[in-house]
């Protein structure tokens, strides 16, 4: 390494900079194409006329709104991603100060005692005296001008990181979001069966009193009478296990949303009235696979390119000359009360010239492997760019099926429901068997329980759809 100090000759520099400055191609992102629309998506559906992307989450619940509120300013996961983006906000800072000058400030007193033996024989007029001092302060500058963009490359390198680290914070949010309405979803089908086998266990214990009646009465055999029992038993065991699985999602969104269990069920009450209701309806969504573009995994790898690309030109730019502008002012004085006397006062100002001339390949290496960490970077980004394409794609298929399921559910357990009405009247009039009507509420039951599911499995499709596409806008 080679180091020429100068006084002039910057603009000649200047002209060898534009001469010599690498050349750096920025990232490719927008080369990865993607289809014009889905294909599990009806065309009827990319109108601007369409459901909005925010209405598939389950916003109609007021117990989720108040939920989710909280949660966004509670919740452990985004307290760590706010941290990141700190983190990544002084590296940008750093980054920054790099293109500014920098100024030191420094001060020095000592004192020191010498002897006259050490000079030898001196004549006697000539004394010296044996205490000296030397009493400085300065204040020293220095400046890279930057002529090959290594420092700016590296504050690029900065923002596109800080942007990063931003668009993974929204994309826990968004998990955060969807993670807490599947959950709160779950909630709510759990809490639907509950009422629905409370109220089946209501109705056979008043059909076990009425099959009692009837075997004392000589109507109906004492096996009836057992029958009745062991349906009303097998309905309270089922509300035992719906409590069970009731306590595992509160557990879940206490983890979820970093809230303790009684401020966690206390924010679900305010919804609970709507834990009876099935999804809302809605008309066909308006998407595009423009919005890919946006969800934040797929940003955050977009910038993560955008970084790798910066640092290949910081390290393209190592192989050429760095410039450095240098001045000095301070004060020096052999005795304290001399320092700041005008006899005292110092300056300098001057450049250096650091050339690259031999490092067997260092520099060469080191380029190598960011160029490789940037190929990796824009595998990186395709592959997150058709992972949400997939999941898009399976969610939309998926929400397409369920609704079909949902309808068709919905519809036997009506027709079920009719019949269950319809074989009890004829049992109370002596005109079918009891375990015919046991039959036909079982049928009942267990058409009206996959129903209710149905339903939630259609509110976690719109939930997974949501996810897919990155959330509405504003997530």
């Amino acid at each position: 390494m080679s180091r020429i100090v100068f006084g002039g000759g910057v603009g000649a520099l200047a002209m060898l900079a534009a001469a010599c400055s690498p050349t750096v191609h920025p990232p490719a992102a927008t080369s990865v194409a993607l289809p014009e629309q889905f294909t599990f998506q009806d065309t009827r559906q990319t109108g601007q006329g369409g459901t909005p992307i925010a209405a598939l989450l389950p916003e109609h619940d007021p117990g989720f709104r108040a939920l989710l509120a909280q949660a966004l300013a509670e919740a452990p996961d985004l307290a760590v991603a706010a941290a990141r983006i700190d983190a990544a906000r002084a590296g940008l800072r750093e980054a920054g100060a790099a293109l500014l000058p920098g100024v030191d400030l420094s001060g020095q007193a000592a004192q020191q005692r010498i002897s006259a033996a050490q000079f030898g024989g001196l004549p006697g007029a000539v004394r010296i005296d044996p205490y000296q001092g030397r009493f400085s302060l300065s204040a020293d500058a220095r400046w890279e001008p930057d002529l090959f963009g290594r420092l700016r490359a590296t504050q690029r390198s900065g923002v596109a990181r800080l942007n990063a680290a931003t668009a993974d914070a929204t994309a826990v949010r968004l998990a955060l979001v969807c993670d807490i309405a599947v959950a709160l979803t779950d909630l709510r089908a759990i809490d639907r069966q509950y009422a629905l086998l409370r109220d089946d266990l209501a109705q056979a214990e008043a059909f076990t009193a009425l099959t009692v009646q009837r075997a004392h009465a000589g109507l109906a055999p004492d096996a009836d009478v057992l029958s009745a029992r062991a349906q009303v038993e097998r309905s309270g065991g089922r509300l035992t296990t719906l409590e069970a699985d009731r306590a595992a999602v509160i557990g879940r969104l206490v983890t979820l949303t970093g809230l303790p269990t009684d401020r966690v069920l206390a924010t679900l009450a305010t919804g609970s009235r709507d834990a009876a209701s099935g999804p809302v309806a809605l008309s066909p969504l308006a998407i595009s696979t423009l919005a890919l573009r946006q969800r934040p995994d797929v940003r955050a790898a977009e910038q993560r390119l955008a970084a790798a690309d910066a640092d290949i030109a910081a390290l393209a730019a190592e192989r050429y000359p760095r410039f450095d502008i240098t001045a000095g002012l301070g004060l020096i004085a052999l005795a304290l009360g001399d320092l700041f006397t005008e006899q005292a006062i110092i300056g300098s100002v001057g450049a250096n010239l650091s050339v690259p001339l031999l490092d067997f390949g260092r520099v060469g290496a080191r380029l190598r492997r960011s160029e490789a960490a940037g190929a990796e970077a824009f595998a990186g980004y395709r592959k997150a760019l058709f992972t949400a394409l997939g999941e898009t794609e399976a969610a939309l298929g998926g929400l397409d099926a369920a609704a079909k399921t949902a309808a068709a559910l919905n519809q036997q357990a009506a027709l079920d429901r009719e019949s269950a009405d319809l074989a009890e009247a004829r049992y109370r009039r002596g005109l079918i068997g009891f375990l015919e009507v046991i039959a036909a509420k079982r049928d009942s039951l267990t058409s009206q329980e996959l129903a209710l599911l149905g339903d939630a499995d259609v509110q976690r499709r719109r939930i997974a759809v949501y996810r897919a596409v990155g959330g509405a806008p504003s997530t």
